[in-house]
């Protein structure tokens, strides 16, 4: 029998055993891919469940680089230089509160690096010493 044919046979199996115990341990023993979804195979579970991982996953990204953006445009309409290093850092993090902060404070800074809770770097930063 070739490959196909057996996948489908073992396949076939596991939809005709049912939620018997034999078709419990038909499950446990085999996982491949299904030619009958929706019977909650192993191979299928798994399936599933890497693709709403990868999906809530895409979804933290996506607000993640809204957030970023947010906080860049907020930066520069405000007339703030921002460096290529703080728009890495920016664009970088996928930390959803921290973005928010960032994006809290970027309405207040006088400096871009000043979100990071860091002094503005440069000739602009320096301070008269009397």
């Amino acid at each position: 029998m070739d490959w196909q044919a057996s996948d489908y046979f073992y396949e076939f199996l596991d939809v005709n055993l049912g939620n018997t115990p034999a078709g419990d341990k038909w499950r446990e023993i085999l996982s491949f891919v299904t030619y009958f979804p929706g019977r909650g195979t192993v191979r299928e579970t798994a399936y599933l469940e890497g693709k709403a991982e990868g999906k809530a996953e895409g979804m933290i990204q996506g607000v993640a680089e809204g957030e970023a953006k947010g906080v860049l445009r907020v930066l520069e309409v405000r007339g703030l230089t921002v460096s290529d290093d703080v728009r890495t850092r920016i664009t970088t993090c996928t930390d959803l509160d921290r973005l928010g902060d960032w994006l809290d404070r970027a309405g207040a800074v006088a400096h871009a690096e000043e979100l990071f809770g860091e002094a503005p770097r440069g000739p602009e930063s320096t301070s008269e010493q009397s």
